[in-house]
């Protein structure tokens, strides 16, 4: 099966996400988009992140009625903080019969230079990247790239998490789901 990898902290996951997701899994060869919920970024403080298991379970909330995608905690049994080339050798080892590609933002695409064993990844995997305003894609590095227009929302983990805060509603920026969720355990209060 080919398998989309979006690896983040979905801090929390919004409807921003799983557009690019279902995005990807209607107008690719990706048969499923595994949402990677990395406990630890190693580019991100984590400090601001809920706990690792809350935002899965957010995940979940948020795709289970969708068979295309599936939440995965794959890093959480991993050391930290998460190397995506780490991810990616495990699955491989444990899911031989797959094929996995990576979903990206071309804003950070145009970091991948700095990741852990860059020269691996783009030897190894293809990327699916989805275009970010202000962000061109000039430098594949010769790797397998597929570059999307999908539809793109101007939303963000931080932006919700401040509207939490600061008693706005979520309201229509996350699944109902997961809003209830949030709210019944007040979460980024």
């Amino acid at each position: 099966m080919k398998i989309g990898l979006y690896f983040g902290s979905f801090n929390p996951i919004h409807t921003g996400h799983l557009i690019v997701a279902s995005y990807v899994a209607n107008h690719t060869e990706m048969q499923q988009v595994w949402f990677i919920v990395s406990p630890q970024n190693p580019l991100k403080p984590s400090s601001v992140l809920l706990n690792e298991y809350h935002r899965l379970h957010l995940v979940r909330l948020a795709v289970e009625d969708d068979l295309r995608l599936k939440a995965s905690e794959v890093e959480f049994k991993l050391p930290r903080p998460s190397f995506t080339i780490d991810t990616l050798t495990y699955l491989q080892e444990k899911y031989p019969q797959h094929e996995f590609s990576i979903i990206m933002g071309s804003d950070s695409f145009q970091n991948l230079p700095k990741w852990k064993n860059f020269e691996l990844l783009i030897k190894n995997y293809s990327f699916i990247i989805y275009k970010r305003p202000g962000f061109e894609v000039k430098e594949t590095w010769n790797a397998s790239v597929t570059i999307l227009d999908a539809p793109m929302l101007q939303l963000s983990a931080t932006e919700i998490r401040d509207n939490i805060r600061s008693g706005k509603t979520i309201r229509y920026l996350v699944p109902d789901k997961v809003r209830e969720e949030i709210e019944q355990n007040s979460y980024y209060k």
